[in-house]
């Protein structure tokens, strides 16, 4: 006889149980954040065993905010997030059980970051047009190839990888998605150096690397159906994640907007009203689009919280250099790093000016993500595909 999942009493229950019996003051933080994953306390709504317990992903906002009060550590999902946001739901999608308990534990508690290994370099908005080829050699894969715009690739275990597997059908129906290893002979990461002077971003070169066939996800040519289950989650992740009133770019423009009088303008004034009505109703609408998760995937819903997010942190970044005037236009330091994360909140107006211009392609282009939401949540008609029934052999490249 099955076991019903706790309610929300039930789980406020066995938080304070955790808390009780696991000091996070006393407990190095790693071995806390796997007894909270092992005790179904990470992600509460997958399944148990799998750091869940089957409950209501809304659930989840209560369990946090309990750990955070008790000074419990954070499994930084800033350092982690293509891990957290995009790797996890699609390896607990398609995953077999051995991979999903093979990868999602040190994944959840930051013992091994995850980079997306997608876009190349005549394959961006065109995610299907992708080039890297992989090919079956017994209980393996070779691949052979080249990707892009990947976020941490220099700090990074693990990757989500899609490749084309089958040159001799149509781009969508011949590609293949496979975990792999970033450590794995022939692989090379090579920085590219961003206009802030940081290099998040790299390339990545495959040189004859061997991937197993047990790291495949989902069948053999079923690559874009599991792509899209990774990009729809990454747009959630981007755009619509949970945030109190204020957080994030809006937050640091009204706080120089109350200390430093000197700076207002009504022009000003009526400016940074607009940006906070419009942050805040991309909030409340990201709020709402988590509600509509607990019945199950992410849809093109996403999309549009995304393409708020960027431009909306575009416009505010820029509104701060306004307020700021002269001191707006000072750059605090241009050194070439690879940075273990991205903080727009902790660095200078002039880094989150020019970073903030990467929103509108990272995580898909504002463009595609409008024909997405254009043609699958507003019923519009579709581009025309000229190449939809040609294999990808035959197109031009």
């Amino acid at each position: 006889m099955s076991t019903a999942p706790p309610d929300a009493d039930e789980l406020s229950r066995r938080v304070g149980e955790f808390l009780a019996a696991h000091d996070p003051s006393a407990m190095e933080p790693l071995e806390f954040l796997r007894a909270r994953f092992d005790a179904g306390l990470a992600w509460v709504h997958y399944p148990a065993g799998l750091g869940g317990l089957g409950v209501p992903r809304h659930l989840q906002a209560a369990v946090d905010r309990a750990f955070a009060e008790a000074g419990a550590p954070g499994n930084h999902p800033e350092r982690n997030g293509i891990g957290l946001g995009m790797a996890a739901p699609t390896i607990l999608a398609f995953g077999t059980e051995e991979q999903k308990r093979r990868f999602l534990r040190p994944l959840w508690t930051g013992e091994e970051v995850w980079c997306q290994l997608f876009s190349e370099p005549g394959a961006g908005s065109d995610l299907a047009a992708l080039a890297t080829r992989a090919v079956r050699d017994g209980d393996a894969w070779t691949v052979n190839g080249q990707k892009v715009w990947t976020s941490m690739a220099h700090e990074a275990r693990w990757a989500i990888l899609v490749t084309r597997t089958d040159p001799d059908v149509p781009k969508h129906r011949g590609m293949t998605y496979f975990v792999c290893d970033m450590t794995a002979p022939g692989i090379e990461v090579r920085p590219l150096r961003q206009m802030t002077g940081e290099a998040e971003f790299n390339e990545v070169f495959f040189t004859d690397v061997r991937i197993p066939d047990e790291h495949r996800l989902g069948e053999v040519g079923q690559g874009w159906q599991v792509s899209t289950t990774t990009l729809m989650n990454e747009r959630v992740a981007i755009g619509g994640s949970a945030a109190p009133r204020e957080s994030g770019m809006i937050g640091v423009v009204a706080a120089l907007w109350r200390d430093r009088p000197e700076l207002r303008t009504s022009g000003l004034h009526d400016a940074v009203l607009r940006a906070w009505v419009e942050t805040e109703a991309a909030r409340l609408t990201g709020a709402r689009l988590r509600q509509q998760l607990t019945a199950g995937q992410p849809g093109p819903e996403g999309s549009s919280a995304k393409l708020a997010f960027a431009k909306l942190n575009q416009e505010v970044s820029g509104l701060e250099l306004e307020l700021l005037g002269e001191d707006g236009l000072r750059y605090d330091d241009w050194t070439m790093r690879r940075p273990a994360e991205v903080d727009f909140t902790r660095r200078s107006p002039g880094y989150r000016y020019l970073r903030a211009k990467g929103n509108s392609i990272e995580g898909g282009t504002s463009e595609i993500l409008r024909n997405i939401i254009a043609e699958r949540v507003l019923g519009l008609p579709g581009e025309i595909r000229v190449d939809k029934d040609v294999a990808w052999k035959d197109l031009p490249k």
